[in-house]
């Protein structure tokens, strides 16, 4: 990073899902005249379109736009790797911008990126296929018995309801015989330039609205087909998510559709809730409502 780079400036701009994260960065971005980083885990995958929200043309028009259809379904990605090509990309960015935009709502990928993440190996190919067998055939209650008998540590520690986080503790003690909890070293890594993180909000129930009708909307734009499309790929970690789940067992004759389009609401909010819970911890950033766009630019800026 060039000389001077201390006065450079990442902005992070997260938040729950569909509180309005989209249309605040892009606003922001075009006031400092830089470009977007994604942070959204979902949105990597190129051939998820509408399940994911991921920005319109016309949104990713109005400012340039990274990391977003940058992988495949079928390709293995994690945090770790986010954390190194974000960190290239923002070093080349701060070259012509003095501000450089984050945003998603994706709290394992900001982490890494503003304070680093362990370098803990990656599992082998077999591994993996071994983890997500047992996922396939004793479900998430199996793989958190798998994860409590191996390391209650890490076990007391994840997020329980988010099945990709405890396979990668499955599959780090499977291929080195450690446990996760105790290959951490939680130190954060100093970055040679300022971060400034913003959590956007609403009033609960004008979110569980938003969520509501953003859901009704995909519905309405395919994501029936989208997720029939995919469905013979359906224990991919890129599709164990939110919006395909639920659709996957309407195709498995286990809810009618009815009943899977309002799961997928109700676990959207619930989704929305933990992402709360989880930048709640996050005592070095300030919170704003959406359309507050003056309020932002000036905690940028000052």
């Amino acid at each position: 990073m060039k000389p001077g780079s201390k006065y450079k400036t990442l902005v992070i701009i997260t938040g729950p899902t569909a509180v309005g994260k989209t249309h605040t960065t892009i606003e922001i971005a075009r006031q400092l005249s830089t470009e977007i980083i994604s942070a959204d885990a979902r949105q990597f995958y190129k051939e998820l379109k509408i399940g994911t929200a991921t920005p319109t043309i016309t949104e990713l028009s109005r400012a340039r736009h990274h990391f977003i259809g940058h992988l495949s379904l079928f390709d293995y990605y994690n945090a770790s790797i986010f954390e190194n090509q974000a960190l290239k990309l923002i070093e080349q960015l701060f070259k012509d911008h003095n501000y450089v935009m984050v945003t998603g709502g994706s709290g394992l990928y900001i982490d890494a990126l503003c304070n680093g993440i362990d370098d803990i190996p990656d599992a082998d190919h077999q591994t993996r296929l071994k983890v997500k067998a047992i996922y396939s055939s004793e479900g998430l209650n199996g793989l958190r018995t798998h994860l409590r008998k191996i390391d209650p540590v890490y076990y007391h520690e994840v997020d329980l309801a988010n099945p990709n986080r405890i396979m990668r503790g499955l599959e780090v003690f499977y291929s080195t015989g450690k446990k996760f909890s105790d290959l951490r070293i939680n130190q954060i890594k100093e970055r040679p330039f300022r971060i400034k993180k913003i959590i956007l909000n609403r009033p609960r129930q004008e979110l569980f609205e938003r969520i509501n009708f953003r859901t009704n909307i995909m519905v309405q734009q395919g994501l029936v087909e989208e997720a029939i499309s995919f469905f013979r790929h359906k224990n991919l970690n890129a599709l164990n998510t939110v919006g395909y789940k639920e659709l996957f067992a309407w195709l498995e004759n286990r809810l009618d559709l009815n009943t899977a389009i309002e799961k997928i609401k109700t676990n959207t909010r619930r989704y929305a809730k933990r992402q709360l819970t989880w930048f709640k911890r996050y005592d070095d950033a300030q919170w704003f409502e959406p359309d507050d766009i003056n309020s932002i630019l000036n905690y940028i800026q000052e």
